[in-house]
C-alpha cells in the first residue's frame, strides 16, 4: 500500500491497518519458518508496509 493511501485513512482506520500488516508478517514469518512459504519476497513487502503506516502514524502523532 502506498504511503498517500494511507495518508488519507482516518486515525482509527490506520491503527486497523497497522494490525492488519502486523498479523500479516507474523503469518508470513511463520509460514517461512516451516517451509510453506513459496514467495520469500512476501515478507519484504510486508515489513515495508507495516513500516509506512507506522511513519505515517508517526507523522501525526509529532503534528499534535
Amino acid at each position: 500500500m502506498k504511503s498517500e493511501q494511507l495518508r488519507q485513512l482516518a486515525d482509527p482506520e490506520l491503527q486497523d491497518r497497522i494490525r492488519e500488516f502486523r498479523e500479516s508478517l507474523f503469518n508470513l514469518k511463520i509460514q517461512h519458518a516451516t517451509g510453506q512459504l513459496e514467495n520469500s519476497a512476501s515478507v519484504r513487502v510486508a515489513r515495508r508496509d507495516l513500516a509506512r503506516a507506522l511513519t505515517v502514524s508517526a507523522e501525526r502523532e509529532k503534528a499534535k
